[in-house]
């Protein structure tokens, strides 16, 4: 069997040869399985350790394997969303020699989980609808990059919480392709088509079981990621004309670009005959202008939102300091003085629960909400621990949600009392500037 085992990967850890490939794998021994929740899917998956990382297997065909192993990897060299590829396993046969089908390896994604992992006993209507807007930016992000999906679902999907939202990403690209010269709007519309289709089943399947909240529409969800990819997908690549002495909407519209996480790489500016009129229309556009800032700056390397999150106490960091300092330095003072230790304030044993950057969040958003209501600027020592006694304890580890055995299974998120979303960027105004100091400078 050693013989014929062929391993095709970037970069081959050993750890691969010690898991039990003779064996099909749903008769892995519960030795070699690590208990995670996982979404509807047509092939058998099963999560194992791997040199202290988990990985995600998938039984299917060598060609479907090969396939979506490359797809993987152009998608990874795109920078698009997607779960990063391991290995492919084929040759596999079992002791009597009779062979097994080949197997996917895909690295788990850190504190993501399937769209059923995510709500509590129903799923709210909220909550469904920032999965769905989240599920609209990852396809168009994809269909940016020329890559036509063939299966969106919220099955195929992993979330992750990113700063009151979420980020989706890609988790099964065996449908998938990829067009050099981009997608036609015949292959884009057929993708949403299938989204919206596949998103109404998903929810009527929930509101079937019972998991889904009273008064909640699951063909208007469903639709809502037409319209959301609609809007976006306008902004990024529809076609402005204004007169020439409204030069100044050139600016306008890479800032709205901009406020919507995007970088404009290349734009079309075309002057009509008579020089009256001018037309723009962006033709490079790149996901990532929030990341790519705080990334250059501190090099936290976190989603949009968190990032977006981020760079709005850094920004007011700095606006407090009062001085004309170098943006990096003052950077840097922030991350030391004010991220980091927020980070290192969280107890060991609870440092599964959230990502960092995840937390300093939410450290903000319960520090506005005490000191609203408590009509003063309340000190870190003193929101740390509330947050963290109040509200992080009793939250489920999502580095890697583990539970009894079981092959698959979905797990409620506990919630403290209480406990909701500021607007993005909120901050308590002090009433006294001058009487009461804070906390930032304090760190």
């Amino acid at each position: 069997m050693a013989d014929a085992l062929s391993i095709t990967a970037t970069s081959v850890d050993p750890g691969l040869l010690t898991l039990p490939w003779s064996t099909p794998l749903g008769e892995w021994p519960s030795n070699a399985i690590v208990f995670l929740p996982k979404g509807i899917s047509r092939h058998l998956v099963r999560f194992s350790s791997l040199s202290g990382r988990v990985v995600a297997i998938k039984e299917t065909t060598e060609e479907m394997a090969r396939r979506e192993y490359d797809m993987l990897g152009n998608l990874a060299r795109l920078d698009a969303p997607c779960v990063e590829r391991v290995a492919v396993i084929a040759g596999r046969t079992d002791a009597s020699g009779r062979p097994l089908p080949a197997a996917l390896v895909t690295a788990h994604l850190k504190f993501s989980l399937p769209y059923r992992a995510l709500f509590t006993q129903v799923l709210r209507p909220h909550t469904a609808t920032r999965l769905v807007d989240a599920l609209a930016v990852l396809l168009v992000r994809l269909h940016n990059v020329g890559f036509f999906w063939g299966d969106v679902s919220l099955s195929n999907t992993l979330f992750r919480r990113d700063a009151g939202a979420f980020a989706a990403y890609l988790v099964d690209a065996e449908t998938g392709e990829l067009h050099e010269t981009g997608l036609t709007r015949g292959q884009r519309e057929h993708d949403l088509d299938v989204a919206r289709t596949n998103i109404a089943g998903e929810i009527m399947d929930l509101e079937a079981g019972g998991r889904l909240e009273g008064g909640v529409d699951a063909l208007a969800i469903a639709d809502g990621i037409v319209s959301s990819y609609r809007s976006l997908w306008g902004a990024l690549t529809d076609k402005e004309t204004f007169s020439t002495s409204e030069s100044w909407r050139i600016t306008e519209r890479v800032q709205r670009l901009n406020d919507l996480g995007f970088d404009i790489g290349e734009m079309s500016i075309e002057a009509a005959a008579d020089g009256t009129r001018v037309s723009i229309q962006p033709k490079v556009v790149d996901a990532g202008h929030h990341q790519r800032r705080l990334l250059r700056l501190t090099g936290l390397d976190v989603e949009e939102n968190q990032a977006r999150r981020l760079l709005n106490d850094l920004d007011e960091y700095r606006a407090r300091r009062k001085g004309d300092d170098d943006e990096e330095m003052v950077a840097h003072e922030w991350l030391t003085r004010v991220f980091e230790p927020v980070v290192r304030a969280i107890p060991w044993d609870l440092r599964s629960k959230l990502e960092p950057a995840e937390v300093f969040h939410q450290v903000l958003e319960h520090r506005w909400y005490m000191s609203q209501a408590q009509s003063r600027s309340v000190p870190l020592a003193e929101v740390l621990t509330s947050y963290i006694d109040d509200v992080l304890r009793h939250r489920r580890d999502e580095a890697m949600l583990v539970g009894p055995l079981t092959g698959t299974m979905t797990l409620p998120i506990p919630t403290a009392s209480g406990s909701s979303r500021s607007p993005e960027g909120d901050e308590v105004e002090d009433e006294d500037d001058d009487a009461t100091v804070d906390w930032r400078d304090l760190v």
